[in-house]
């Protein structure tokens, strides 16, 4: 009997944690983040990275919103439209997904490796000033 408990308990957390990781913000790698930005014209991309890292080199139509002043330009964030969020390797950026869900926007997601991992695939970037 003992043992049927802690397989059921081991199971129940399990699937608790599962269920807990499908509801988290999603991780999209350079392939499926190429393709979500092909894909969706609608897309809203958020660079969270400093004014000198997005003039060095940027997504193009990216918004730059460093992650020091999101909390205080949310209201330019769209609610009805999906965000693609980056920066440089995907760490700031994964702080900004699972705030954004936090405050209740839904279709965010996080271009895990950054610009760097989406760049080293070869796909475009705008370098320089705009």
């Amino acid at each position: 009997m003992r043992i049927f408990r802690s397989i059921l308990l081991t199971f129940l957390v399990l699937l608790a944690s599962q269920a807990v990781f499908a509801a988290g913000p999603a991780n999209l790698g350079p392939d499926e983040s190429f393709r979500l930005v092909q894909q969706r014209d609608d897309l809203f991309l958020l660079d969270v990275r400093t004014p000198m890292e997005y003039q060095q080199f940027r997504l193009a139509n990216a918004s730059l919103i460093p992650i020091d002043q999101l909390m205080n330009r949310l209201e330019e964030l769209p609610r009805n439209r999906p965000i693609l969020v980056y920066c440089a390797v995907g760490s700031r950026s994964a702080q900004v997904v699972n705030y954004l869900v936090r405050r209740g926007f839904s279709q965010v997601y996080n271009l895990y490796g950054g610009i760097y991992a989406w760049a080293n695939r070869g796909y475009p970037i705008l370098k320089g000033r705009s």
